[in-house]
């Protein structure tokens, strides 16, 4: 199913045509030989993989499904960093946006982006581009809700497996009092950016002036330090004023980032250039859903008739909105499949390289297989194989990075 949708194949109807795809089955057999070319069954069709899905949406099979997906992550990290883990790394939480057509389950018109949607949570690391954490919501809940426990959790499993010390960043539709102090409660660091209110607004007057001398051709900012509590904080917290000059005007634009990280750890344009790296984040989002697009399309159609006859009996009841979610689980596994040997090319040819290009390069390669008596020879096209030979020690490493 990864493999599928990998290179692009995102209906379970597509699996109907490569069946009996000869790459296809020697890529996702264990057997040796041509044992998995003789069978006559061939690969799973769509009415096996939508059995499948509905297995996959137990909750003991979700639960493994969300630790492949930390696990692939750890694996790529720990064979970059000599096979240990990391000293720090920052999540990213960051909700997102995935319109449907049609009446699947807990899909609701959201009055913010104006669709019909769910709003999943997305937990990942800028820095690296790796994703971690997917968690489907209604489509009608406030950015924020349930963020806590998903940080906790997701903090709990990768200083198990991925480093030593997590910090947490997030925008500016997360950062609740309860959720800050969350964090702080578990010794989680975290930086976050603030909604503008009138309150921060007296807080920031009296800084929101050029320094003296003459205006430099590139516009500038600065950062001042406050301290500020709102009304459902239990504390004062360290707030970091942001003010930038416009490039064509006389007026200044502002913004606020709330941290508990102290100004001793980080100074306020440290703090700047952390948060900033948020960016990237929402680029691999991007990539998720225009690459992989995962088509969040499950919903409970009974069967008036089966092979032209009424069924005897009503077939089970399928959880849809759970079955929805393994499908962005599964969309979000084959993203960093395709991550970690986008990593490696980049190693290997000493290029960047994106999601589409890679798919279109290197995982969609004609090949021609040779049988010769018990023998066979898989023949990558001539543009393809330079690629596969490069990669393919990178690949390998990844086996020594296991825990």
């Amino acid at each position: 199913m990864l493999l599928l949708v990998a290179q692009g194949w995102r209906d379970h109807d597509d699996a109907d045509a490569l069946r009996h795809d000869p790459a296809m089955r020697l890529a996702v057999s264990s057997s040796a030989g041509l044992t998995p070319l003789t069978g006559e069954a061939g690969l799973a069709s769509q009415p096996t993989l939508s059995r499948f899905t509905a297995m996959l949406a137990r909750p003991e099979n979700l639960t493994v499904l969300r630790e492949v997906a930390l696990e692939l992550a750890g694996r790529n990290l720990r064979s970059e960093n000599g096979g240990e883990r990391r000293t720090r790394i920052t999540l990213d939480v960051d909700s997102l946006p995935v319109e449907v057509h049609g009446h699947q389950p807990k899909a609701e018109w959201n009055g913010h982006y104006r669709a019909r949607i769910y709003h999943p949570l997305i937990t990942s690391i800028a820095e690296t581009g790796d994703m971690l954490d997917a968690r489907l919501r209604p489509g009608n809940v406030g950015t924020a809700d349930g963020a806590l426990d998903v940080n906790l959790d997701v903090v709990d499993r990768a200083e198990a497996s991925l480093c030593r010390i997590t910090h947490v960043r997030i925008d500016a539709g997360f950062p609740s009092g309860a959720l800050l102090a969350g964090l702080e409660a578990r010794g989680v660091h975290h930086v976050a950016r603030l909604r503008a209110n009138p309150a921060l607004g007296r807080l920031a007057e009296p800084h929101m002036k050029r320094p003296s001398g003459r205006r430099p051709t590139e516009p500038r900012l600065w950062t001042h330090e406050l301290e500020y509590q709102a009304a459902n904080w239990d504390e004062p917290r360290r707030i970091v004023l942001v003010v930038k000059e416009r490039p064509d005007g006389l007026l200044l634009d502002r913004f606020f980032l709330v941290t508990s990280i102290s100004r001793f750890q980080m100074n306020g344009l440290d703090l700047l250039a952390h948060y900033r790296q948020r960016g990237k984040a929402e680029g691999h989002m991007g990539e998720l859903m225009d690459v992989l697009a995962p088509t969040l399309s499950s919903t409970n159609r009974p069967k008036t008739h089966l092979r032209g006859k009424k069924p005897k009996t009503a077939a089970p009841a399928v959880d849809a909105f759970t079955c929805n979610e393994v499908r962005l689980l599964i969309g979000m596994l084959a993203y960093q499949v395709m991550h970690v040997a986008r990593r490696a090319m980049a190693r290997a040819t000493g290029s960047a390289w994106s999601l589409r290009r890679l798919r279109e390069r290197v995982l969609r390669a004609g090949a021609r297989l040779v049988i010769s008596a018990r023998r066979m020879a898989l023949i990558l096209a001539e543009a393809a194989a330079p690629f596969w030979a490069a990669i393919w020690p990178h690949i390998q490493r990844l086996r020594a990075a296991s825990p």
